[in-house]
């Protein structure tokens, strides 16, 4: 199995590369953290890499600190590449670095690219972090309370709090050992629900103005640009979270969030409540993700980009 050849990897070597995708949300961040805790305390040398700064509701968790913004000079027997989805999407300096042995691919996704030497790839999976979980059980070892943390904060993150569909018996069987194993859930609740910055809420003030709802009701929209950050003092990575807002009204089924990351290019975000698949439609703007959680990056001013993304949305639930 998929699972017991990752293992023997990891016993036969030494030096990791860990990351994850750009925009890392909590199963990013989680997985990963996790998989590094485990690894450290295997005795092996971690590394860990990340594109874009590690969010500052997940900095609670160990290893969050030490996690490098760009790849330390090297060699690396193994890059663990965790939840991107596709291999571009953890940046173009891993794409060109030449210092690593071995690729292993750990996923969740629905539609996965296969880069790696050693694919672990389970769509049924409720989030990265899980898959992360099963392979430490697989190998026979205890899962000690910062791994613990780290899987906890994966799996509820990525299931929204059990709120998804992908809150599956594996889901809840995880969080009740990671909670035995000495995980307080109000604790991690404060510290992702209940710890805002006030920025957050200027900003979110600013984006809940643009909220735009479909003539039918059935899809809504918020908007972030450029010139909100400085109205605000908030940075990208306070909008985590914005698109459940738009999505939480009644009898609306899809919730898109645009976010300007550049003159001319948006960030575009889908979420879904399960009757349409947002992952076809991030597709056909050359994305990705899951059937109710997707995105992709699209060029255009903002009322170019929105027509195209409505009239796709349009056709969906035609």
């Amino acid at each position: 199995m998929i699972i017991e050849s990752i293992n023997e990897e990891i016993a036969r070597n030494h030096a990791f590369l860990i990351t994850t995708h750009e925009s890392p949300d909590g199963d990013a961040v989680g997985s990963t953290l996790a998989l590094a805790c485990y690894l450290r305390w295997l005795g092996k040398e971690v590394t860990l890499y990340y594109r874009d700064p590690v969010p500052d509701i997940y900095r609670f968790l160990p290893l969050a600190d030490t996690v490098n913004s760009s790849i330390p000079a090297g060699h690396y027997d193994i890059c663990f590449v965790l939840d991107v989805g596709e291999l571009k999407r953890a940046g173009k300096e891993l794409a060109g670095f030449r210092g690593i042995g071995k690729f292993i691919n750990i996923d969740h996704h629905l539609h996965c690219e296969r880069f790696g030497a050693l694919n672990l790839i389970d769509s049924g999976a409720c989030a990265t972090g899980a898959l992360v979980y099963r392979l430490i059980k697989a190998a026979g070892d205890e899962i000690d309370y910062d791994i613990a943390l780290c899987i906890y904060t994966a799996v509820i993150t990525d299931t929204g709090s059990f709120r998804y569909s992908n809150a599956n018996p594996e889901a809840f069987a995880i969080a009740g050992e990671m909670v035995a194993a000495g995980v307080g859930a109000w604790d991690v609740a404060e510290k992702l629900y209940e710890c805002q910055p006030q920025e957050r809420l200027a900003l979110l003030a600013l984006a809940l103005s643009t909220l735009e709802v479909s003539g039918r009701g059935d899809f809504a929209a918020l908007t972030v640009t450029l010139d909100m950050y400085g109205k605000s003092g908030a940075t990208a990575e306070l909008t985590d979270g914005f698109v459940n807002y738009p999505r939480s009204i009644r009898g609306v089924e899809v919730a898109v969030f645009f976010r300007e990351v550049e003159p001319g290019l948006f960030k575009v975000g889908f979420r879904s409540k399960g009757k349409v698949d947002v992952s076809a439609l991030a597709a056909a703007f050359a994305g990705g993700g899951h059937h109710n959680a997707a995105g992709c990056t699209i060029a255009g001013s903002l009322q170019e980009v929105r027509a195209r993304v409505f009239k796709h949305l349009e056709n969906a639930f035609c």
